[in-house]
């Protein structure tokens, strides 16, 4: 971080950054209600509806959290040609999003999470998704719009939701295209894809993600198994950088044979929807403005923590990010535990 002087310069960087996010994105839907009474159909709940929201979700929620640093999100997708799709351009819009990426195809379905919720409690979720790879005539337009908005990025997520968007090849394609052209690779992997992500810049899973992954079984707590593992992933993925989430036990970053252990803050916890998009989207801002790696995973700690003092999925406050940010001297210190 020679070039930068101060935290108030890496902030004021993150507005110069463009960002490509590619992956599954989807619509999550919100029914609140009351419910006092026992359906005289059948014995299920009936919810008086009080209020209804869409909002945008999965790698969409990256770009928000993107948006929300400062800095300006591209984001490419594949939706459906339906109504939950045109609502999805219209939720972009209202936001700000560019929608120059996003297919829309009549063979798909767009992703739509249905939550019905009384009081505090979620009832009922209701999915409507395709979780199939994509066509032939879908992959060749993706990849039309992934590479033109390449050529804009400082950096490139993928956001992987195994809901059909990515598959072994494309992923395979994009990397290529994204190293040829000196952009750093962010990915935050789920199952189906796990090993596909060969030669990408950082790989970010959680630690659930690890072991389903690589089909590791240990305990959370040992640790020298828990590092054999990122050691074999990054073997495996051909990958120096890696970070893994540990939930209530803070962040852990491999580069190369460097490794740090960075412990979460002490937070009172509401909901920890949307921490990983959080985590994953400053990790790459800062990835693209080449920080050390343990600031890195100490300002993504940070802001992951923080949002899960928040009710639902939203996006980081950048303001009050970096207030917390001075006031634990994240860019002066170096009080890491390193291994």
């Amino acid at each position: 971080m020679d070039s930068f002087k101060s935290l108030e310069d890496i902030f004021e960087a993150f507005n110069h950054l463009k960002v490509l996010v590619v992956g599954d994105v989807m619509i999550d839907s919100y029914l609140w209600g009351k419910t006092s009474r026992i359906s005289p159909e059948a014995p299920v709940p009936i919810v008086n509806v009080v209020n209804r929201e869409k909002r945008l979700g999965g790698a969409a929620n990256v770009a928000l959290n993107v948006q929300a640093m400062g800095a300006t999100p591209l984001l490419c997708s594949v939706i459906g040609d339906d109504q939950d799709g045109a609502d999805y351009l219209r939720l972009m819009e209202e936001k700000g999003l560019p929608t120059e990426g996003i297919v829309q195809s009549p063979e798909r379905v767009t992703t739509i999470k249905h939550r019905i919720i009384a009081g505090a409690q979620q009832l009922l979720r209701v999915d409507s998704e395709i979780e199939h790879n994509l066509t032939d005539y879908e992959e060749r337009h993706l990849e039309e719009r992934f590479l033109q908005l390449l050529k804009q990025a400082d950096v490139v997520i993928f956001e992987d939701y195994d809901k059909g968007v990515f598959s072994e090849q494309n992923i395979k394609r994009f990397l290529q295209l994204a190293n040829e052209q000196g952009v750093p690779s962010v990915i935050d992997p789920k199952k189906k894809n796990f090993l596909s992500y060969v030669g990408c810049t950082l790989f970010k899973p959680n630690l659930k993600e690890l072991k389903e992954g690589l089909k590791a079984d240990f305990a959370d707590e040992n640790l020298p198994a828990f590092e054999d593992a990122v050691e074999e992933l990054q073997q495996r993925l051909q990958v120096r950088q890696v970070l893994v989430t540990l939930s209530e036990r803070g962040v852990f970053v491999a580069d190369g044979e460097e490794k740090t252990y960075i412990g979460a803050h002490r937070r009172s916890i509401s909901d920890v929807s949307g921490a990983g998009d959080t985590v994953i989207s400053i990790a790459a801002l800062c990835m693209a403005l080449k920080t050390s790696l343990p600031f890195m995973a100490g300002l993504s700690n940070l802001g992951g923590g923080l949002v899960c003092e928040q009710v639902g999925v939203v996006p980081i406050n950048k303001q009050r990010l970096q207030e917390e940010a001075q006031r634990i001297r994240l860019f002066e210190t170096h009080e890491y535990r390193n291994a």
